[in-house]
């Protein structure tokens, strides 16, 4: 048994309790966890240096981590004259980080590109807390703020595993490779609807569900694995393969909560149960802060990389503003310019790759950071309190 796995696992335990027993920190356990591995990691005291072991388990939350974000991506919602608003938005988005990624190269910063991408994920996983307790998610707020959300974080995973890959494939074979996932993933699709055909095996899936063979998370684990071993075998980030699985099992099953009630809680206890702590815990433990202590200006691309997570993800709000009052479109910008999961895979590639100065890396962790701790709860005061409705 690692020493250090013992740590971060307790480290995972130890968080939830104390926001549990100390309801006035108002903060998400993800950034909590983060914070707490910096403190026990060698940035700071030290006490812990992430093995094999940690880093082994801490990859399979990114990807357990990306597939939970790829399953709460409700295809949907981008229909109809709905769904084009959204498009303008993201394509806003796009302009924003191009011109963002304009201004890096200008600066001569490395890794620009992968900056530019980093900036248009939006967390989803933690957008969809504040909108619930709010209020709001069945109003337009919540369902277009869970629409741009969704956008960024599908364009970008999408962009950095095509246009990022790790491999001299030129772009057009990229696509390529890109168009047979894909077809992979149609194959995939067919047979699982081939499956809920055979009343045989159906039966023997639903017998199974809920006994010690749990077969629809086992299914699901084998997925994503084999989606992201397959996307890593055709030279695209692991990650995407991940993504694609979790909207896969969303365009199969739009309504899990309803079809199958204990399923989506049983992969919420896999992943954030065990393997998500461990990835943001170790992330806190990697994460070069000295780099960005020593140099100050290292240390200003803080503010400033917070300032373009607002640009990039904050002004395309504007696109729904026919749509929404002008407090409700602050509150969406907001929350849109809300990042910290996807940043912490960028910045983990961009390390593995040598793309991204460590010191860089660690001040957009940082904006992130503090995109998490403020920005939800900006958005919260922002939005107007739903109308009570008379008894």
């Amino acid at each position: 048994m690692s020493a250090g796995l013992v740590v971060v696992l307790a480290v995972a335990v130890g968080v939830p309790l104390l926001l549990g027993l100390l309801p006035v920190l108002r903060v998400p356990a993800a950034l909590l966890e983060i914070v707490v591995g910096v403190l026990i990691g060698p940035s700071v005291l030290g006490w812990v240096t992430p093995d094999e072991t940690v880093r082994a388990i801490a990859l399979l939350g990114l990807s357990f981590l990306l597939f939970l974000a790829g399953s709460e991506v409700d295809l949907r919602r981008f229909r109809g004259r709905f769904g084009r608003r959204v498009a303008v938005s993201m394509a806003i988005s796009l302009v924003g980080a191009a011109a963002v990624t304009a201004v890096l190269l200008a600066l001569g910063v490395g890794g620009a590109v992968l900056v530019g991408v980093a900036l248009l994920a939006t967390s989803l996983g933690l957008v969809v807390p504040v909108l619930s307790d709010a209020g709001v998610l069945a109003r337009p707020v919540g369902r277009i703020a869970l629409a741009g959300a969704s956008a960024g974080e599908v364009a970008a995973v999408v962009l950095l595993s095509v246009g990022l890959a790790g491999t001299d494939t030129p772009l057009a074979g990229r696509l390529l490779l890109l168009a047979l996932l894909l077809a992979a993933l149609g194959v995939i699709a067919l047979a699982v609807l081939g499956v809920e055909h055979s009343t045989r095996l159906t039966g023997v899936i639903a017998r199974l569900a809920d006994t010690s063979a749990q077969i629809r998370v086992r299914l699901t684990v084998l997925l994503v694995a084999g989606l992201a071993l397959a996307a890593q075998a055709l030279g695209f980030e692991a990650i995407l393969g991940a993504f694609l699985a979790g909207l896969l099992v969303r365009a199969l099953d739009p309504d899990p909560a309803v079809t199958h009630p204990l399923y989506p809680v049983k992969l919420e206890a896999v992943g954030y149960g065990l393997l998500v702590p461990v990835f943001f815990v170790t992330s806190g433990l990697t994460l070069d802060l000295s780099g960005l202590v020593a140099h100050p200006a290292a240390l200003a691309t803080v503010p400033a990389f917070l300032l373009a997570l607002l640009v990039v993800r904050g002004l395309p709000a504007v696109a729904f503003r026919r749509e929404l009052e002008r407090r409700e479109l602050v509150a969406v910008g907001l929350l849109q310019a809300t990042s910290l999961p996807f940043l912490l895979a960028v910045v983990e590639i961009g390390s593995e790759t040598g793309l991204l100065d460590p010191a860089v890396g660690a001040g957009l962790v940082a904006a992130g950071l503090v995109s998490v701790l403020l920005f939800p709860a900006a958005a919260l005061v922002v939005l107007p309190k739903p109308t009570p409705v008379p008894v």
